[in-house]
């Protein structure tokens, strides 16, 4: 089957999240199992090719988009077997970073329309065009309204997937007209509660809609996930099924990860010890035989910082190190940061993002802390379980879906149900008491590391995906 993944990010060259994981591991594991899956990207200045990679220019067209003109480029590369198109345009892509322009509805509806202008141009035709998060959300609204007539494109199927409903493209309708350049009786598609929803009118557009997790499938179909689009969810909720995302297990492998000065498996775990101590040493904390806590991402309030910044003291008094990495909101920052000026021996903050320093902390650190107040997937936790750190997280979207608790047979973390501060130091209480009993923990440490969370499973789920919107 030929499939053409659209999205705005994409690793290894230009990430802001876990999307970026998805685009540049599903495609390779589509490919392995048959299929041909290539992928389309911006062109932004920010790109990061190997030094033998130089992008081949294919070809070169313009672009209608209301009453703008506009070139368009067409760049390719092939990496490990996969095709990549990247989409050239200056005024839009030569740019630092990703988003936070003012014009990035702009900019987004310029590079769906260009998606499909390509297909146009290019020797390639897709079985189905799967489209990700709100920046990629026009594409099948372009291509029901413009490219039906076009014969390489009559019978394409569209594939959409919310990676987190949080973000939707909402704008106001003075937009309709002058930007986005579509016919009156398209309004219905695009319009909910006043405003232009990007995100709706794709829902409303695809083929079929899925979610990055089962759970979260189902939990933004209620008001408290669903942030405005339960009801219109609820509606079209027989185009919606759930698929969890997958890690890559080449990039994250405690055998031969460079990042780690000692590697380990399930059959040799013994520098898992080695990679705490030279964690800590790292830190100037002492190894006292505590547990170490770990937590990397973004410092947000959905991801449940609140709770940790209530029961802070509690858990540091509690007989745990805490070693984060991250950067967001200010109030998280500067708490944290205040935090390790109290407990210089128990904490370590640091403030950014740092892949390389990451790896340690998944391979040093003996649990990892997720208390998320949503979390549509969440790959932590299943990096986490790759280099045997044992999870504690709350049971939502894909955190439920990856985690079981270890007080029933074959648990690999540690849960807890609800929003609530006792609840987590519960379940950070039934941790400790379980890293204590050592037998104990080097089972659960066992069972972490032959965990698979690989994307072969997912990419199985979404090849079916793909089949079933075209046997339609």
């Amino acid at each position: 089957m030929k499939i053409l993944l659209v999205a705005s990010e994409a690793a290894p060259y230009i990430a802001s999240g876990g999307l970026a994981d998805v685009v540049g591991a599903l495609p390779k594991a589509l490919n392995e199992q048959g299929n041909d899956c290539r992928v389309v990207l911006p062109k932004y200045q920010d790109l990061r090719f190997d030094r033998d990679e130089q992008p081949q220019f294919l070809c070169w067209f313009m672009v209608n988009l209301s009453w703008r003109n506009l070139y368009c480029g067409v760049f390719k590369l092939v990496r490990d077997g996969v095709t990549y198109y990247f989409l050239d345009n200056e005024y839009y892509f030569k740019r630092s970073g990703l988003y936070g322009y003012f014009d990035d509805c702009e900019r987004f509806a310029f590079f769906s329309k260009a998606v499909l202008e390509a297909l146009v141009n290019l020797d390639f035709e897709p079985d189905v065009i799967h489209c990700n998060d709100w920046q990629t959300a026009l594409v099948p609204v372009y291509l029901n309204t413009f490219y039906r007539g076009v014969d390489r494109l009559s019978r394409t199927r569209t594939v959409f997937t919310i990676h987190n409903i949080q973000y939707q493209g909402i704008y106001g309708f003075s937009i309709f007209d002058d930007v986005l350049g579509l016919p009156e009786y398209v309004h219905r598609v695009l319009e909910y509660d006043g405003d232009v929803n990007l995100l709706k009118g794709a829902i409303e557009s695809s083929d079929a809609v899925n979610t990055v997790s089962p759970s979260y499938a189902q939990e933004i179909l209620n008001p408290y996930y669903g942030h405005g689009l339960d009801q219109f969810l609820v509606q079209r909720s027989y185009k919606l099924r759930g698929i969890l995302n997958g890690i890559d297990n080449d990039a994250y492998n405690p055998q031969t990860d460079e990042s780690i000065p000692f590697h380990y498996d399930a059959d040799a775990p013994e520098g898992k010890a080695q990679d705490k101590q030279a964690l800590l040493k790292m830190l100037g904390l002492p190894d006292n035989g505590e547990p170490v806590i770990g937590m990397v991402g973004r410092l947000v309030s959905h991801k449940g910082l609140d709770l940790v910044k209530f029961a802070a003291d509690e858990l540091i008094q509690s007989g745990c190190k805490l070693v984060l990495l991250g950067s967001g909101e200010y109030v998280f920052e500067s708490f944290f940061k205040e935090l390790e000026s109290r407990y210089p021996q128990r904490v370590s903050v640091t403030l950014g993002f740092i892949p390389d320093f990451a790896h340690k902390i998944y391979a040093g650190a003996d649990m990892f802390l997720m208390p998320s107040q949503s979390e549509p997937c969440g790959l932590a936790q299943m990096i986490a379980l790759r280099y045997g750190t044992i999870p504690i997280v709350r049971e939502t979207g894909g955190l439920k879906d990856s985690i079981r608790d270890a007080g029933a047979p074959g648990g690999n973390g540690f849960t807890f149900k609800t929003y609530n501060a006792g609840d987590m130091m519960g379940a950070i209480y039934r941790a400790h008491a379980a890293y204590d009993d050592k037998a104990r923990w080097e089972a659960l440490v066992d069972t972490a590391l032959r965990s698979d969370f690989s994307w072969s499973k997912s990419a199985g789920a979404y090849a079916q995906m793909y089949a079933d919107v075209c046997k339609d």
